[in-house]
């Protein structure tokens, strides 16, 4: 990962507009791709089943960023543990669950900025959430095991994806659900070329992904989830990820 990268105040700044703007924060035009907002939320929503959780469900949320999705996963969840890489995001997660707020600024143009503020969403118990500086390359043997893992796009930004996926059945419960999405935007400044999962003109992702989960976990759903980055008012990344969810066998 490149030395850093997600501890910048403008990736910070980017990313608490990503996860808690409000649509017209993030996309103040009346053309674009509205239906790619509120990406941390839909990757909640849209992908659990909350019929299957049992009363007193534990949540993992692996690269958590600064922690929206967090949020919603204990709207479903008895107990939320949420890890980042960024000491940056974590620090900025922590204060919006503790004091329900953090003001930031927005970047316009060039070095012109609006003030903006991420708000702790409405009806969360904050209390269910530990929020917490972790690597998903090295996650303590201690945290046992969870009946939701959420990796929201996280994949293409580890070193060693497929290391990573032979850890996952070891946190999540008989029964339990992979929420995964990637947009298998593999870089080499992120990943070495030979770690890639697809990316190759002998793989495709979904199909490789598959292949690598399928002796532990069933696909019980699977859609496709856009999601727009703002950079500044007139420049966006938008993105599509393949937003899935596993059932643990």
């Amino acid at each position: 990962m490149p030395e850093n990268f997600y501890e910048s105040d403008r990736l910070v700044r980017e990313y608490l507009l990503f996860h808690y703007g409000a649509p017209h924060e993030v996309l103040p035009h009346r053309c674009g791709p509205h239906d790619a907002l509120g990406f941390a939320v839909r990757c909640v929503d849209e992908l659990i089943d909350a019929t299957l959780l049992p009363r007193e469900a534990r949540a993992l949320d692996l690269g958590c960023a600064v922690g929206r999705s967090a949020f919603e996963l204990a709207r479903h969840c008895r107990e939320v543990v949420a890890l980042d890489y960024s000491c940056a995001f974590i620090e900025a997660a922590e204060k919006i669950r503790t004091i329900g707020s953090l003001d930031y600024l927005v970047t316009v143009e060039g070095y012109r900025t609006m003030p903006a503020g991420a708000r702790r969403p409405e009806g969360v118990d904050p209390s269910r959430i530990r929020f917490a500086v972790g690597d998903a390359m090295d996650l303590p043997q201690e945290l046992g095991g969870f009946d939701v893992v959420l990796a929201a796009n996280l994949l293409c930004r580890l070193p060693d994806p497929r290391g990573f996926i032979a850890r996952l059945p070891s946190l999540v419960r008989i029964g339990g659900q992979l929420l995964l999405t990637t947009p298998f935007t593999w870089l080499e400044e992120f990943t070495p070329a030979e770690k890639w999962i697809g990316g190759r003109s002998d793989e495709v992702g979904t199909e490789a992904l598959q292949k690598l989960l399928a002796p532990d976990f069933e696909l019980a759903f699977a859609e496709d989830l856009p999601f727009l980055i703002r950079e500044h008012a007139r420049k966006f990344q938008w993105s599509v990820a393949w937003g899935t969810r596993w059932i643990r066998r």
